[in-house]
């Protein structure tokens, strides 16, 4: 795969790299960290320019990011529905997750730009449950400006241990994974204890 995404972007460029980017964010079944360190890994051979390489990564990745979030703003209510959320006797469920976006959105909009597995999901919500776009833009530039141009870096750094570092990052993303998870766990537990006090 990682051939594949290195020859494909080093045909096209910038433009390849800028839409596999935004394809990635739209739930191309293919790691966003592969196609960054791609970037870094063909500006570490001189194919592209690292500092254009860090723009264009950016670039497409707010472009997917924010087209995924208009999705579920303009699609959200049939999204939803098709996920048996929001049918009948369901509308406690609706108000939890708006709550929840209301008080949390902007850290989970934030800390999703970490979280591969979740990020579509939470940014999809976004969009369904009525996040002004300003707001998601900001917290997901905030998340990006952070996440792209280190992995774009590490790619233009080590680019002679790229496979070894894709290896490395698919465990990485693994554990990040198992600590949200965990992380969800004590909230819900926490939840949990907190209606059984006050019952």
């Amino acid at each position: 795969m990682l051939n594949f995404v290195s020859g494909y972007i080093e045909h096209f460029t910038y433009a390849g790299l800028f839409i596999v980017l935004m394809l990635c964010g739209l739930g191309l079944p293919l790691p966003e960290d592969l196609a960054l360190l791609t970037g870094g890994y063909l500006a570490h051979r001189g194919l592209i320019q690292y500092p254009f390489a860090l723009g264009i990564s950016l670039l497409g990745v707010i472009t997917g990011d924010n087209s995924l979030f208009f999705i579920g703003r303009h699609a959200g209510s049939r999204i939803l529905r098709y996920f048996g959320i929001g049918r009948r006797g369901e509308n406690s469920n609706i108000a939890r997750i708006r709550n929840f976006f209301e008080r949390h959105g902007n850290r989970a909009i934030f800390y999703a730009r970490f979280l591969a597995g979740l990020r579509a999901l939470v940014y999809l919500s976004a969009g369904s449950f009525g996040i002004a776009p300003a707001r998601f833009f900001l917290y997901d530039l905030l998340g990006a400006v952070i996440s792209v141009p280190i992995v774009v870096s590490v790619g233009y750094l080590f680019g002679a241990h790229l496979e070894k570092i894709v290896k490395y990052l698919g465990g990485l993303e693994h554990l990040l994974l198992i600590v949200g998870g965990l992380c969800l766990l004590v909230y819900a537990t926490r939840l949990l204890v907190q209606r059984a006090n006050e019952a």
